[in-house]
């Protein structure tokens, strides 16, 4: 299936951006008469038709809406941005691969960047998103503080609330697997590789956050990151 991306798709005559009827008909080589897939990245999915390739941009005509199957759990990764950007990238793109609903860059005490480039990191994950042929699209927040995510689910009593920390806690930490196998909406905070302060331990804590342990070996951010992502979708694995 080729799958192109169009976030509007309302009626059935469209035309691909000049990004997207480049790929189209350079690098896929399709022409008048081939069809294609598209999605609006909110669960539609299309069965199209080119119609059009004048002035090198590529119009369709939907033939047909498909069905889609959404993920049976929505998983939001807050992740303090590595030093070096490329780690954050790799990151997103592995995640929105596997299975992610929303993204935070979070800003911590201990962070080591506190900016991204949003529409870089937005062009990564509408790749992945095809690439991997799923129809829905991440939500990306831009450098979102630590603060605000905890007074933002702090009352959220209907979402798994995890922080992962490498420090001593007076709570007994809960292991990956056991955190998330049954729940279905999850929120996982990452730390900078300075990981939290002990404040900042303190405040989710008392925000109804429980400790997440992922073992005894030092893990990178992005790793961490990344660790969580696949654990909770393997934990969700359905047989079709």
């Amino acid at each position: 299936m080729l799958l192109f991306y169009i976030p509007e798709l309302q009626g059935k005559i469209h035309t691909l951006s000049a990004e997207e009827s480049k790929h189209c008909l350079k690098a896929m080589r399709l022409k008048i008469g081939d069809e294609l897939c598209l999605t609006d990245g909110h669960g539609g999915l299309f069965r199209a038709k080119i119609i059009d390739t004048q002035s090198m941009l590529c119009t369709v005509m939907i033939e047909e809406k498909l069905p889609t199957d959404p993920l049976p759990y929505r998983l939001h990764i807050a992740i303090a941005p590595t030093k070096n950007p490329d780690r954050l990238e790799w990151f997103v793109e592995k995640a929105v691969e596997m299975g992610i609903s929303e993204i935070s860059a979070m800003v911590c005490e201990h962070s080591e960047r506190s900016t991204v480039k949003k529409e870089r990191i937005e062009r990564l994950m509408i790749a992945a998103m095809k690439q991997s042929l799923q129809t829905y699209l991440p939500v990306f927040n831009h450098s979102v503080s630590f603060e605000e995510l905890i007074e933002k689910y702090k009352s959220r009593q209907d979402v798994a609330k995890l922080i992962a920390y490498c420090g001593q806690t007076e709570k007994m930490p809960i292991v990956l697997p056991e955190a998330v196998k049954n729940a279905n909406d999850i929120l996982i905070l990452i730390g900078p590789e300075g990981d939290f302060s002990p404040r900042e331990i303190e405040k989710a804590l008392l925000a109804g956050f429980e400790v997440l342990t992922m073992g005894t070996q030092r893990l990178r951010t992005e790793t961490a990151a990344l660790m969580a992502v696949a654990t909770v979708a393997a934990c969700h694995i359905k047989s079709k």
